[in-house]
């Protein structure tokens, strides 16, 4: 997908095989306009739209794209069957398969940031803390004692966090690659 600045979105398909074409409707994207966000995954993308509602689409086997009563949401991931959105007051709405856990958002409140990843879901909150529900193979989940964080992003097989002093941490049992990564800093867009 790719985010455009007049706030249209359009379906680039980059495949070498010029006889390649969208799977499951994940490209029926059209006369989509006024998006501020985007979010794709392995089977489905979503959108969130201006006014603070999302359109999502793509394979539905489990309902991830089941977003169409979803309102004032300010951020979106997509996993790969599953899909997470941030509302203003702090709280996560999620749809799809929650087979290892990862749609148990209810109880998430003060939440600012959100990553899904296939199993997991991932939540930044106001006080620089971490949440995580979900499968928790490789340690991806085991977050408890960060602090201080200010982005988040998960990943299948393990969690990233930045700290604000441009540290990264990491949730994963297996050697990491960012233990020397430092004055790390957000783009200000």
């Amino acid at each position: 997908l790719l985010f455009c600045t007049d706030s249209h979105v359009w379906k680039i398909i980059s495949h070498n095989d010029s006889s390649y074409n969208c799977h499951f409707n994940e490209c029926n994207i059209d006369n989509l306009v006024a998006v501020t966000a985007i979010s794709a995954s392995a089977s489905h993308s979503v959108a969130l739209i201006r006014d603070g509602s999302v359109v999502a689409v793509g394979d539905n086997s489990y309902d991830q794209c089941d977003v169409d009563n979803w309102t004032d949401i300010m951020a979106i991931s997509a996993g790969t069957k599953h899909t997470v959105g941030l509302k203003s007051d702090g709280s996560v709405v999620t749809v799809g398969d929650n087979s290892y856990g990862q749609c148990d958002t209810d109880s998430w409140t003060d939440i600012v940031a959100i990553s899904a990843s296939t199993y997991h879901t991932v939540g930044l909150k106001s006080d620089g803390s971490v949440i995580a529900v979900g499968d928790n193979s490789y340690g991806k989940c085991d977050i408890d004692s960060w602090t201080d964080i200010v982005a988040i992003s998960a990943d299948d097989y393990h969690t990233v966090g930045l700290k604000s002093d441009g540290s990264v941490v990491v949730a994963y049992t297996g050697p990491s690659d960012v233990d020397t990564w430092f004055n790390i800093k957000l783009s200000s867009r």
